[in-house]
């Protein structure tokens, strides 16, 4: 199957990012490449870097990107190695950086990919296939209490107890194999008033397992200070989340880091000596327009925030 994945937000992205034609930017995960080709287009003597720790996103990027390969460098490796990438390349600091964290269509649909439930197949849910825990052996070997705090936690879903509860089960008579097998297991867990609203009744099972194999959340926090440092002055981090986990997540580093003072309120001067490291661009978070909700159902639930770094007077 191609490599498809709509770029969502693609103009909000490329306006906030103020792509400058000899600066040097990050797409930290390339996908099918949509973002980063805008990027590249845009770039005279400057230079992209493009990561992504998919082997078909990496592929699907190249043969997309061949165009600009004398300003393009692609690159196997996951968002959180970015500073030890920049380093090899010989890179200090950037103009801008960009993460686009949602789970790409191509993932989607293929059905042996594992990550979605409208697809039967094995349940394996790795975004880097050089791994060798699979969702299979979450479902499989963790303890229905662990699993029952990643159900809560990462899925927020209120009948994570009894999910878990069922899973446990299940997997005593026979292991757990499929997405649809899977599907079955979490459909008896919900009440049957329940599962006629609110969407597709695996959706925050599979959110939560695939965040918890591929760490999604821990990298995210991670790695975020330090994107932030790999910035030139008037530089921008650009993040679209797709959930409120993420979204919070990104929300408070950025707020942060606008406003880092611990101080106690009632001091009349700072004394923590803790100075700002740049302003947030997006008070409120830019969502996509009902237009390109219709044509792209998945970026629905997309949000993109924005910060730059502070100028070099003030550091």
């Amino acid at each position: 199957m191609a490599f498809e994945h709509k770029p969502v937000l693609l103009d909000e992205v490329i306006e906030n990012l103020n792509i400058d034609p000899a600066g040097i930017y990050v797409d930290g995960t390339v996908g099918g490449g949509g973002h980063s080709f805008e990027i590249a287009s845009r770039l005279t003597t400057g230079r992209l870097v493009c990561l992504d720790q998919d082997e078909a996103a990496i592929d699907a990027a190249t043969a997309r990107l061949a165009e600009f390969k004398d300003k393009v460098t692609v690159v196997r490796s996951n968002y959180s190695n970015i500073k030890a990438v920049l380093e090899d390349l010989r890179i200090d600091k950037v103009n801008g950086i960009l993460l686009d964290l949602g789970v790409s269509s191509h993932q989607l649909d293929t059905p042996e990919r594992g990550f979605s439930y409208r697809e039967n197949g094995p349940l394996d849910m790795r975004m880097d296939k050089r791994t060798t825990t699979t969702a299979k052996d979450i479902i499989n070997t963790y303890s229905e209490a662990d699993l029952y705090r990643i159900i809560k936690n990462y899925g927020e879903d209120k009948f994570a107890k009894n999910i878990a509860k069922h899973i446990v089960r299940a997997r005593e008579k026979k292991t757990i194999e499929t997405t649809f097998e899977l599907n079955e297991i979490i459909k008896e867990a919900i009440p049957a008033k329940f599962r006629a609203t609110g969407g597709h009744p695996s959706k925050r099972t599979f959110q939560a397992i695939r965040i918890e194999l591929n760490r999604e959340l821990e990298v995210l926090k991670e790695t975020l200070q330090d994107m932030i440092d790999l910035l030139l002055p008037k530089g921008r981090l650009a993040i679209i989340t797709f959930h409120s986990l993420e979204d919070r997540i990104v929300k408070e580093a950025f707020k942060v880091n606008e406003n880092p003072c611990t101080c106690p309120p009632g001091f009349p001067v700072c004394v923590c000596g803790k100075k700002p490291k740049g302003k947030i661009v997006t008070k409120k978070p830019i969502l996509p327009s009902d237009e390109e909700i219709e044509f792209n159902k998945r970026s629905k639930s997309a949000k993109l925030r924005v910060f730059e770094k502070t100028s070099e007077d003030n550091i």
